[in-house]
């Protein structure tokens, strides 16, 4: 039976701020992200199952990583959880949607952080195949599982 990928594309905005970084990404600045997600598998075959003929359904890929990642950081600050803490104080103080991450919250790091809220998330015959994530029109970053192996 033949592979075959699906690639959902994702938006979302987000701010960071780039820790001990010497370049003007230490200050907080925003992006416009795109990420692509693509999972591979073989179509399902049975006449009776609803997703007869697919390898998932688009809707259940995008509920997935909708409620997984794009509804907890879209239009969020994400900073390093060791950012000063009068920073902290002060952006919660005034109700600011903040995500702290264990990690600099970089283009890759935030891929490495995708893949694990995903991977165990999607259906036992689907596989997390590749990401992509677009800081800006021009750069991206990405992640592929057999690069992984």
């Amino acid at each position: 039976m033949s592979r075959i990928r699906l690639t959902r594309l994702f938006t979302f905005e987000a701010a960071h701020a780039l820790q001990n970084y010497k370049g003007g990404c230490r200050n907080i600045h925003g992006h416009s992200y795109k990420l692509e997600v693509t999972i591979i598998g073989t179509p399902i075959v049975s006449e009776t199952h609803p997703n007869d003929g697919m390898v998932m359904d688009f809707k259940e890929l995008k509920k997935l990583v909708q409620e997984t990642i794009i509804e907890p950081i879209d239009h969020a600050l994400l900073l390093r959880q060791d950012a000063p803490q009068e920073l902290i104080l002060a952006l919660r103080h005034f109700h600011h949607k903040l995500v702290l991450t264990p990690y600099q919250p970089t283009c890759e790091n935030m891929l490495i952080d995708f893949k694990q809220r995903i991977r165990h998330l999607l259906p036992p015959y689907v596989e997390l195949h590749s990401l992509k994530l677009w800081e800006t029109e021009k750069s991206f970053a990405e992640w592929y599982a057999s690069d992984n192996l």
